[in-house]
């Protein structure tokens, strides 16, 4: 399991956005059922609000949903049964102006998504066409960051 970077839902190819979707959902119910993910890489977002969780699941949603994909809502339904707070609307303009999961999806971890989709589009899982866009918006924040493979790694 994994939770992409979300700044690269935008250009993430077809299949790795719609099984993030799946994903969203199993993790959920592992919290339902265990209160955590049970999930080493994904365990960390019981270390943040679910405020956070639910902003990035809404952000997946709403990236399905402007390319034409119709997912189910009851995603967004489940998380409600476990969020403390009762968020009625979601600002998406506040990915703009702060981060989710502050401290975890940093530069860091963005290059770590951005290696393990490499690998998938070196092993011919990602098509040409999608791994350009990733691609460009990676060498965008190389350039907008200034770091380098030693702030990577």
């Amino acid at each position: 399991m994994r939770i992409w970077h979300y700044e690269l839902i935008p250009v993430l190819p077809q299949k790795q956005l719609l099984g993030q979707w799946r994903e969203l959902s199993a993790i959920i119910g592992l919290i339902n059922k265990f209160g955590n993910p049970n999930t080493l890489i994904v365990n960390k977002v019981m270390n943040f609000p679910l405020s956070d969780f639910k902003i990035y699941i809404s952000f997946v949603e709403n990236e399905i949903r402007n390319r034409g994909y119709s997912p189910r809502k009851n995603i967004s339904e489940k998380l409600e049964t476990i969020l403390i707070n009762n968020f009625n609307t979601i600002n998406f303009k506040l990915l703009k102006t702060k981060k989710i999961f502050k401290n975890w999806h940093n530069d860091r971890y963005f290059f770590q998504c951005f290696f393990n989709l490499q690998e998938k589009y070196d092993c011919g899982g990602i098509k040409d066409e999608d791994w350009q866009k990733i691609k460009n918006l990676a060498l965008k924040k190389l350039r907008k960051t200034e770091l380098n493979l030693y702030d990577i790694l």
